[in-house]
């Protein structure tokens, strides 16, 4: 007996304790940093960390697709991802390099999904998490404006008038895909 729970004890640890879920946690944790350097402004040093976020969340991906991936692995990933993306947007928002509206539809958006997953959840309605085609897209568009402001301020660069179609397909494609998600919800049912 005491052989069996050690096993399955030892199985559970080994998909928290997995090489892409460090890596995975490791940015999530750097979270707080870049958030402290955009109140900062260094924006110029939360771009490189920005990008080294990416390198690193496409390095965890890949080694999870190769025969590392765990069940744990498969919701910290994209939670870390979404509290960059979020944190990115309100901070840039609060020192004035993003509108404040882009921030509230973004953080709207993820709230939105992330409530009627839980509330289908405590309704007892099975939930299947599968991004959809928009909503992918509307990350790449999120990351590209995310990094684009960065740099540009970093730079010198007034962000707002060359960035002005970028925010704009950011709001059409957060829009869409926030509505897609309802529908999806809603018809499923």
């Amino acid at each position: 007996m005491a052989d069996g729970s050690s096993r399955v004890a030892g199985s559970a640890s080994l998909g928290l304790l997995t090489l892409p879920n460090a890596i995975t946690f490791a940015r999530l944790c750097a979270v707080p940093l870049a958030v402290w350097l955009v109140l900062r402004h260094d924006l110029g040093t939360v771009f490189w960390l920005f990008l080294g976020a990416g390198a690193t969340d496409a390095v965890d991906g890949w080694l999870a697709r190769h025969g590392r991936a765990s069940a744990f692995g498969a919701v910290l990933d994209p939670m870390a991802d979404k509290v960059l993306l979020v944190s990115m947007y309100v901070t840039l928002a609060a020192i004035d390099v993003l509108p404040d509206w882009i921030a509230i539809l973004v953080v709207f958006r993820d709230l939105l999904i992330v409530g009627g997953v839980l509330l289908l959840f405590v309704a007892g309605q099975p939930v299947a998490i599968c991004p959809l085609f928009i909503s992918k897209v509307n990350t790449a568009l999120q990351i590209m404006l995310v990094a684009a402001s960065l740099l540009f301020v970093a730079i010198g660069i007034p962000v707002r008038p060359v960035l002005v179609p970028l925010l704009w397909l950011v709001a059409a494609s957060t829009l869409a895909s926030g509505a897609a998600y309802v529908r999806r919800a809603a018809w499923l049912r």
